[in-house]
């Protein structure tokens, strides 16, 4: 298992570098300086104090020597300051904002793993009844609906007209003031529209691969050989079945943890979340460069870290997979 494990990590190392750079240089053949946001409201500013500003965040090198020293701070955790207005170390603000984003995350995974699996399940084992034809109606709903249309239909249903949940944001006025539990459930009321919806469509998905996968295998000799012996139909189900019919979902949802990460961006920005992907969009409406490769990196490396969880729990599901 150490092996297998080692081995992963190793290719993780390349692939990270490869993101980086791809993320570099896309970033730099954008159009416009950072340093337009300083210069262009201001029209008394000489083209000597514009290469100046540039010599002052190393944009006047070139753009592999930037690439070099940017990698060299960062393996420090320094990804330089934001150029922005309050010029706050990019890591500071990374910091603040980056534990909200993952809480969103795994608890959105949760939800997808808790609700996707036993809907597969139960739409195989009942295939062509009503249970999974209403089943593979929701999914198709799941399916069809844009995230953020569901996200703004809520918030106008939900949030507006029947004030049951909060919109915006991630705490209510008066919150400093509060007890624990109460911040808790506040905390909670603010981010269940935005974990439930971004889990909405990937749990669609992964329900159908884990029907798909569950019909597979129930139809195999070993599980006909399990009711042959006479083993309770939920032991060849749940113990049998399911475990191998689990294998290509681990994959699939190692798969989709890229899209939660991305799909943060969307969220974060329609209900005023200040996470990381609502930072990210700041940055790049500042064209903050530091800022915004800052965010990148640790998107990264967040998933990353998703899809190396997912060879984990492969490789403990499937055992020839560490054998081999």
């Amino acid at each position: 298992m150490l092996k297998y494990l080692m081995k992963r990590i190793a290719i993780l190392i390349p692939t990270f570098i490869g993101i980086t750079i791809v993320c570099f240089v896309v970033i730099h053949l954008a159009p416009g300086e950072p340093t337009d946001m300083q210069t262009e409201l201001n029209p008394n500013i000489t083209p000597e104090a514009i290469e100046q500003l540039k010599q002052h965040y190393g944009l006047d090198k070139p753009l592999t020597t930037q690439y070099f020293i940017w990698m060299k701070n960062v393996l420090l955790l320094d990804f330089g300051r934001s150029i922005s207005t309050d010029a706050r170390p990019v890591w500071d603000k990374i910091k603040e904002r980056m534990p909200i984003t993952i809480y969103i995350n795994i608890s959105s995974l949760i939800i997808i793993f808790l609700a996707a699996i036993p809907l597969g399940v139960i739409s195989a084992v009942r295939r062509g009844s009503i249970t999974d034809r209403s089943i593979t109606v929701f999914v198709f709903i799941g399916f069809s609906i844009p995230g953020f249309w569901l996200a703004l239909i809520c918030m106008d249903f939900l949030g507006v007209r029947l004030g049951l949940l909060p919109i915006s944001g991630i705490h209510s006025p008066g919150y400093e003031n509060m007890g624990m539990i109460e911040k808790i459930w506040d905390i909670t009321r603010h981010l269940m529209l935005p974990v439930v919806i971004s889990a909405f469509g990937a749990l669609a998905g992964l329900s159908r691969y884990m029907r798909s996968s569950m019909l597979e295998i129930i139809r195999q000799d070993y599980i006909l050989t399990a009711r042959a012996k006479g083993l309770p139909e939920k032991t060849v189900i749940y113990k049998h079945a399911m475990r191998n019919a689990l294998l290509p979902v681990i994959t699939i949802l190692g798969l989709s943890i890229p899209g939660l990460i991305g799909g943060s961006v969307i969220f974060e920005s329609i209900f005023s979340i200040p996470g990381l992907g609502k930072l990210f969009y700041d940055g790049i409406m500042m064209r903050d460069y530091n800022l915004i490769m800052g965010s990148l990196t640790i998107g990264a490396v967040l998933t990353l870290l998703g899809n190396l969880i997912a060879d984990i729990a492969y490789s403990i599901a499937d055992p020839r997979i560490r054998a081999s």
